[in-house]
């Protein structure tokens, strides 16, 4: 023991030997702790983001995945071996510091079962994509015009940059002096925000008119200051600029007072302002804005003769396996004897990852589409009437709870499969979130959907006179006719997830 340190007997007898400190011993003390935590694996991983991801994100996913790991291929792709490999083929001895499994790598099925609809076209015969050309976008069609302008360098890229704070609606909604504070910073350009309301003003002149306001009554304003001056027209104007708030809020008796017109004569007055168009950039839409307009369903129920007929389309994706090369690579490297050098070491180390990476990916994705269709079977058996009939009245009320119950899945893996997926009917396209609503008791005491009580709102309101529409309390007794008890709160709160105005806003002349 050096004279630097302090001998010390613990309670079990054994000597400890300890560095003395400045101010006072150090203590070595053991303690055990236990805690419970909770890891996943990578495949776990890869299933659970997999599960998430809509027919066409998976479509990118794969073909990522078929970039990255040169062990995984497309088997429409793969040049066609003249003999499977088995695992007989492969030494089965290995260096015993390499902790190698052949059979974990070489007894890949060539042909993938977790492909859930059959392609019945062959390479020959498929449908090619249609070609198409691309059209100008909005903003490009607003420079274009810009261009005809006899504008100087400054104001056309002061025009340039406004264009592109343009919304999709057409509506410029930043303030001038943000913009002017933008133009200094990016381009050093000291604009005033009078400078910007001039170019501001050149491009309201651009079709379609309305393009470029502020808001929406300048947007109405300005297409109407376009047209031909009628006396209709006259009196839309004097009201959109003097009376706007009064209009919104459906006061036309105020307006008929202070205006000196006849309800009629008021009722031809609106009729002008209702033709006017309160978006005007939605005339146009860029190819990637179309391209995520379009929903691709991630299942198809069809209803053919009182039965359901259930299918998975993922004609896109392809059909994976382990690539041949790379196991053959793997075998030789294993096949021989000796102690192995450093770069043999790396080159294994490496194709086992690969192998690994494309292994754990086609056991994922077999598992989510497992999982995709067993949920979409739970949920087409708890609502098989609607997929029958289409009648929102036939919708079961039903949480995730109960899907997960009948699946054999936990709440959330339900929760991950029917976030951003989409089923095709007979008669439309359905988000899976649809199907899922609470329950309610009629006045018979049978559970009934809260999505049905929307429908048959929805339709009193439709029905309704509209120069004296229903108020929430008269909902409540129309509701509670056709057997439905429900409290006015609860119809408001209905009405309003329906994106339905109170009564007074519904009123028409």
């Amino acid at each position: 023991m050096s004279a630097r340190q302090i001998k010390i007997w613990d309670v079990s007898g054994k000597t400890v030997y300890l560095y003395p400190l400045s101010k006072g011993i150090r203590m070595i003390r053991q303690q055990l702790t236990h805690k419970q935590q909770q890891k996943l694996s990578p495949l776990q991983i890869q299933q659970v983001k997999l599960l998430e991801l809509t027919a066409l994100e998976i479509e990118n996913r794969i073909n990522q995945e078929l970039e990255e790991n040169p062990a995984l291929e497309d088997v429409s792709d793969a040049a066609p071996e003249p003999d499977d490999l088995a695992p007989d083929d492969f030494p089965s001895e290995d260096a015993p510091d390499e902790d190698l499994s052949l059979g974990d790598y070489l007894t890949e099925d060539d042909i993938p079962d977790y492909k859930l609809q059959q392609d019945y076209y062959s390479r020959e015969n498929k449908q090619g994509e249609i070609p198409y050309s691309e059209s100008e976008s909005f903003q490009e069609y607003l420079l274009n015009q810009l261009r005809l302008k006899n504008l100087s360098e400054e104001n056309f890229r002061i025009g340039e940059y406004i264009i592109g704070n343009i919304d999709d609606d057409g509506y410029l909604r930043r303030k001038p002096e943000a913009l002017s504070d933008d133009l200094a910073f990016q381009y050093g350009m000291e604009i005033p925000a009078a400078g910007i309301l001039d170019v501001l003003r050149v491009i309201e002149e651009l079709d379609p008119a309305g393009i470029g306001a502020t808001s929406l009554q300048k947007c109405l304003l300005l297409q109407l200051e376009r047209k031909e001056k009628t006396p209709e027209r006259k009196a839309a104007i004097l009201i959109l600029d003097k009376y706007f708030d009064s209009f919104t809020k459906k006061q036309y008796d105020k307006i008929c007072k202070s205006l000196n017109v006849s309800e009629e004569e008021l009722k031809g007055i609106i009729k002008e302002i209702t033709l006017l168009n309160p978006k005007p950039g939605n005339a146009w839409e860029s190819n990637m804005e179309t391209k995520m307009a379009q929903i691709t369903p991630d299942f198809v129920v069809e209803s053919v003769n009182g039965e359901l007929i259930f299918t998975m389309t993922e004609q896109n994706i392809p059909e994976l396996r382990i690539n041949k090369e790379y196991g053959n690579l793997l075998a030789d490297y294993a096949g021989k004897k000796g102690k192995k050098t450093a770069g043999q070491r790396e080159a294994i180390l490496f194709v086992k990852q690969k192998l690994d990476a494309a292994r754990w990916f086609i056991d994922a994705i077999k598992q989510r589409n497992t999982t995709l269709r067993n949920t979409m079977l739970a949920i087409i058996e708890i609502q098989h009437n609607f997929f029958l009939t289409g009648e929102e009245t036939e919708l079961k009320p039903m949480i995730l709870k109960d899907v997960a119950e009948l699946c054999g899945y936990d709440i959330s893996t339900v929760s991950r499969v029917v976030n951003s997926k989409y089923v095709q009917t007979n008669w439309s396209v359905k988000s899976l979130k649809f199907f899922f609503s609470e329950a309610m008791l009629n006045e018979d005491g049978e559970e009934i959907s809260t999505r049905e009580i929307k429908t048959i709102l929805k339709s009193c309101i439709e029905a309704e006179d509209k120069t004296k529409p229903l108020t929430d309390d008269s909902l409540v007794k129309e509701l509670k006719k056709k057997g439905y008890e429900i409290a006015r709160r609860t119809v408001a709160k209905y009405r309003e997830q329906l994106n339905i105005p109170i009564s007074r806003l519904r009123k028409e002349i």
